[in-house]
């Protein structure tokens, strides 16, 4: 969250999850380098296995872009393609037929109506505001609060714990994420495996690919979960201050 109110201990409540962070995207970073070096002994490309998939599950419909940057892969619904990155697009390795494969994971889940995508999408407008203006609510909350001390008003504290409510938003996004990501990996592994495009040693490295990218939404929400709790002990230590 993009703000420092003061340097206080609370700072150390963030720290372990900071470190779980980068740990997990380490992790992430280090098993895609391994397994893109692994090429399938079935040559398909990631592009030609995505098409596989979609096909197979009747998805014919929807389309296979390729985009720029690293892991920037991704399935957008709002025009209802799969987005494969430069470096997974063409590439028969192990690590970028597993991303394809998760990403239209995605795909098949909006289209049989999974229903966690289906709350996490319903959620997006709300928790995009949450993430917005929650800053602003706090720390006008806290002004006011400073402000206000001596005459006992409380309207302040409320302000600002509204603003951790509206960033607890972001924690509920996130938690509403972890199913959504976990069965896509599984689905995409299931497929993998059951249409025989990867065999049994090269499926281990693709699981291991994607275990290390669920991880990065753990850490996520873990981090959110720390940095809620760090700002609820700077505003009610606020109010306690002021009815010392």
């Amino acid at each position: 969250m993009p703000f420092v109110y003061w340097y206080d201990w609370t700072i150390l409540l963030v720290i372990p999850a900071i470190l779980f962070a980068l740990y997990a995207q380490s992790k992430v970073n280090s098993s895609y380098k391994k397994y893109s070096t692994y090429y399938s002994r079935k040559g398909y490309t990631a592009a030609q296995v995505a098409r596989m998939i979609l096909d197979n599950n009747g998805l014919n419909d929807v389309s296979i872009e390729r985009i720029p940057g690293k892991l920037t892969d991704n399935f957008n619904p709002t025009d209802n393609t799969v987005h494969l990155s430069e470096a997974v697009y063409d590439s028969t390795s192990v690590a970028a037929i597993g991303v394809a494969a998760h990403e239209c994971g995605h795909a098949v889940q909006h289209a049989e109506g999974y229903t966690p995508i289906k709350v996490r999408s319903a959620i997006i407008p709300i928790t995009n505001f949450g993430a917005r203006f929650s800053t602003i609510f706090i720390m006008i909350g806290l002004v006011i609060a400073a402000v206000s001390q001596s005459s006992g008003n409380d309207m302040g504290i409320k302000i600002a714990l509204f603003g951790v409510a509206l960033y607890a938003l972001v924690a509920v996004f996130q938690l509403v994420t972890l199913p959504v990501e976990f069965n896509a990996s599984s689905r995409a592994l299931k497929t993998l495996e059951g249409f025989d495009i990867l065999q049994e040693d090269e499926i281990v490295g693709a699981r291991k690919v994607l275990s290390a990218a669920a991880l990065t939404y753990v850490a996520a929400l873990a981090s959110t979960i720390m940095t809620i709790l760090r700002l609820l002990i700077i505003v009610l230590s606020r109010s306690n201050n002021r009815r010392d």
